[in-house]
């Protein structure tokens, strides 16, 4: 039986880390042991920073809403407003408030409104 050389197999693989290694800096675009150790170390940094997202999303919403929310009355605070929305069964997230806040402030102010109204005196 003749012997089989890995060749095309190698070769493909090395094209593919060599790919996505692209725009890297010095070796790390071109040789391939240094090329896949980058590589891995941008997927670890891609696999962590999906969930950073997350949560660098959830803060800027939670500011936008606590400007809105002190724009609409001085002494109405974030966790107060939130408080209002959950007894005044209120069901919208960060994300729509925040979007209502930038882009449709009237809107965001009735709501606001509806929440500080439910809030005890």
């Amino acid at each position: 039986m003749a012997r089989v050389k890995g060749g095309t197999v190698t070769h493909a693989r090395h094209k593919k880390v060599t790919k996505a290694a692209k725009g890297y800096y010095g070796r790390r675009k071109n040789t391939f042991k240094v090329a896949a150790q980058a590589v891995d170390k941008a997927n670890q940094y891609a696999t962590r920073d999906r969930k950073n997202r997350k949560r660098n999303f959830r803060a800027l919403w939670i500011q936008r809403i606590n400007a809105a929310v002190r724009m609409y009355d001085d002494s109405l605070t974030y966790s107060r407003f939130i408080n209002g929305l959950a007894l005044a069964g209120i069901d919208v997230d960060r994300k729509v408030l925040a979007d209502l806040a930038v882009h449709e402030p009237e809107a965001f102010n009735a709501i606001a409104a509806q929440a500080k109204a439910a809030l005890p005196a």
